[in-house]
């Protein structure tokens, strides 16, 4: 199979340097994510209640008075997307396509476009099977994916979630690692399982279904991406699926509540 990932620059960092920069740049947002994804797990594991009856919010309201919760969500967005600008920065080429390592030259956005829509339904249908089977069998916690609170900003809040998701997600997990990793020497299938183990854990507060179906997504993006090294499809196909989510969670819980583990009326 060829392998489409750009070379790395004349100037590549030493090994050791790689290695604490990568550091760096997970502790600064998926690592430490990971990390906590871990402790939740466990915490909801050892409790009493068992995990079926138990429930996560992703977009939690962050104050009862209106100004300071848009506040404290928009501050919440702008500095988690820092990791983003971080290896834009560290990944920058002086002569263009300047983002080239990350799978960003400008070229075929459309066409891009379309292919990530269509792995929207590779992907967002299954994950929610998934859900639904894992819910069924009392292995995940109940996500709302929605937000506690519903203001005139709600909706576009929560499709800027949806797109710091993508952004910090594919930038950092297929765009910066597959970069880096590649320096390192590791092969193109040790990077796929390697990376997608990571976007696995950092899910892991929502149950082990959740490892498994964004382990699975994380092995389909990084196959792909290892064929076309276009990281396009995958910010708009991440995009796509939170913002359904997110938008559309209100009325998918009232639709199944027992899947989220509401009341029935």
């Amino acid at each position: 199979m060829r392998i489409a990932l750009p070379p790395p620059p004349p100037d590549a960092p030493s090994r050791t340097r790689l290695r604490w920069e990568i550091a760096i740049v997970l502790a600064l947002g998926l690592g430490q994510s990971a990390v906590y994804a871990v402790v939740q797990l466990i915490d909801s594991a050892t409790r009493a209640t068992p995990i079926a009856q138990q429930s996560t919010s992703l977009n939690p309201a962050l104050s009862s008075r209106e100004v300071f919760d848009l506040i404290y969500q928009l501050l919440g967005i702008a500095f988690a997307v820092v990791p983003v600008l971080l290896v834009c920065f560290l990944l920058w080429r002086p002569a263009r396509p300047h983002l080239g390592t990350l799978g960003l030259d400008g070229r075929r956005i459309g066409r891009d476009t379309a292919w990530g829509v269509g792995l929207v339904l590779a992907i967002g249908i299954p994950g929610l099977a998934l859900y639904v089977a894992g819910r069924a069998m009392g292995l995940s916690l109940a996500v709302d994916a929605g937000s506690a609170s519903a203001y005139w900003w709600t909706i576009p809040v929560l499709l800027l979630s949806a797109a710091r998701a993508a952004l910090q997600e594919e930038f950092v997990v297929l765009g910066y690692l597959f970069a880096r990793l590649r320096q390192l020497g590791w092969s193109p299938w040790a990077i796929v399982l390697g990376t997608s183990v990571l976007r696995a854990s950092y899910h892991l507060y929502q149950g082990l279904p959740g490892f498994a179906g964004n382990l699975a997504m994380g092995i389909l993006f990084g196959a792909l991406f290892l064929r076309t090294g276009r990281l396009l499809p995958f910010l708009v196909a991440h995009f796509l699926i939170d913002a359904a989510a997110f938008v559309g969670y209100p009325w998918v819980a009232t639709t199944w509540p027992a899947l989220f583990g509401l009341p029935v009326h």
